[in-house]
């Protein structure tokens, strides 16, 4: 059976939604799910391979991360499934629909899976906001409560993330803080 066909039909409902916004806000869970479900085996990679001095704390890290995608791929799929569409929740869906770019298979380093995740979820972020304002113009509420839920957790984990990078670029070459060297702020966000 062609996807696009099933990605266009719905099971019939008596959920309030017009049909031809569930159309639109199925297709958009579905693209969430693919990435939601590659950001999670991305975080399982970076789990296994990751070598370093701190190993054990990104190793335990990384599972955390990977456990609460595990459960926002439930709460999307459901919902998906709940506004009558169909969820496409297999491994190669999720590898030809993602957002993502494919991890890097060759890095070992705790940074450098620090980084790479930091990148995947700076992305995953800003497609769960526009995922956020899209539902909310298609008047899903609901749906975008559960974008919003996981925007929550996905900002929280970059931080963790990006907070094991930032000391390294905030130092000065004597290994002091740096006090005069300060990020500029885009204009748009004074």
């Amino acid at each position: 059976m062609n996807d696009n066909n099933i990605s266009s039909r719905l099971f019939p409902s008596r959920i309030d939604i017009p049909a031809e916004a569930r159309v639109q806000i199925v297709v958009l869970l579905n693209q969430s799910l693919a990435a939601t479900s590659d950001l999670k085996t991305q975080a399982k990679q970076a789990h296994w391979n990751v070598k370093g001095t701190d190993f054990y704390q990104l190793h335990l890290l990384f599972d955390e991360l990977a456990g609460e995608l595990e459960e926002y791929i439930d709460m999307v799929a459901e919902r998906i499934t709940a506004l009558g569409g169909y969820a496409f929740g297999t491994a190669r869906a999720a590898a030809s629909n993602s957002i993502l770019p494919e991890y890097p298979l060759d890095i070992l380093d705790g940074k450098d899976h620090v980084t790479a995740l930091s990148d995947r979820f700076a992305l995953y972020a800003k497609h769960i906001r526009e995922a956020i304002a899209t539902t909310d113009e298609l008047d899903d509420l609901d749906t975008a409560d559960l974008y919003t839920e996981i925007s929550r957790t996905i900002d929280k984990r970059l931080w963790f993330l990006e907070a094991h990078l930032q000391v390294a670029e905030i130092k000065a070459e004597n290994g002091k803080a740096d006090t005069t060297k300060t990020q500029k702020i885009p204009a748009a966000v004074r």
